[in-house]
């Protein structure tokens, strides 16, 4: 079979989901980095049968909130892998990053740069997006990813807590994560994407911010469907009865999912919902 050869035919047509939570990069959006046209109709759908939608990326609320602008009333947001979620406007949970530990990973951050590595820490706050790193094409690259994004001295004397620290090396993730590693005692740190290396609090990822809403909304497993694509995903699949895995997933997330979807780049999260929704 394929890659993106992914059946649909066994999936009921009427199922009882009430929550829809979807990755982004990979999952979502299409190959272009765009929500695919056919998928808001769909969201009016699920709107008008009180199903809500649920963003869950690495990427900040800003970022997120300003995507789903002109239907975002109401809408949970899942932002920083999971560290902060949010719930029209207010804050459901939120696991900041011990200062004297973001104190450390910024001078690793610093040093590197000093040595002349190509690149440049995030410091997500949960008000907004702080960086060291000025430069235009580090500002344009980022700039995909964080509505609010702003170029200081130093991140650590500003006022704001970081949720997350991204470190962004233009495609040398994989490599770049090895400086990072020392810290995996006190921070969980992962590759999110090919430029990306995640540093987050312990017990914060996109699975528990999924429970965090679950609880709230009081939403069962079995009523929760959940897409992903990528490692940051792979809390998620444990979280919903029906997890869906990208036929362009990585093989941890296929293994965990209970079923698969077509790729991002065939629109499969809206050809997964358009069967479950019966539409």
């Amino acid at each position: 079979m394929a890659p993106d050869d992914v059946t649909l035919d066994h999936l009921p047509t009427d199922a009882d989901i009430r929550l829809v939570v979807a990755d982004m990069d990979g999952t979502l959006l299409d190959g272009h980095g765009q929500v695919p046209h056919a998928f808001w109709p769909l969201l009016e759908i699920m709107n008008a049968r009180d199903i809500l939608f649920a963003p869950a990326s690495g990427r900040q609320a800003a970022t997120l909130v300003k995507t789903f602008s002109h239907v975002g009333e109401g809408m949970p947001i899942i932002a920083e892998n999971g560290c902060l979620v949010m719930l029209d406007g207010e804050i459901v949970s939120a696991n900041p990053i011990d200062p004297a530990v973001v104190a450390e990973v910024v001078e690793v951050e610093r040093g590197l740069r000093a040595d002349g590595h190509d690149l440049g820490m995030i410091f997500c706050g949960i008000k907004q997006a702080w960086t060291e790193r000025g430069d235009e094409q580090f500002l344009a690259d980022c700039g995909r990813y964080f509505a609010a994004l702003e170029p200081v001295d130093d991140v650590l004397a500003v006022d704001d807590r970081a949720v997350k620290l991204a470190v962004n090396d233009f495609g040398h993730a994989t490599e770049t994560i090895a400086h990072f590693d020392r810290f995996r005692d006190r921070l969980q740190v992962m590759v999110s994407g090919p430029e990306w290396v995640d540093m987050i609090a312990p017990g914060s990822n996109k699975g528990t911010a999924i429970r965090a809403l679950q609880q709230r909304l009081g939403i069962t497993r079995a009523q929760t469907a959940v897409f992903g694509d990528y490692l940051n995903d792979l809390p998620m699949m444990a979280e919903a009865d029906w997890s869906f895995a990208m036929a362009n997933a990585m093989p941890e997330i296929t293994a965990a999912a209970n079923h698969r979807a077509p790729a991002n780049t065939e629109a499969g999260v809206v050809s997964v919902l358009a069967r479950l929704l019966g539409v």
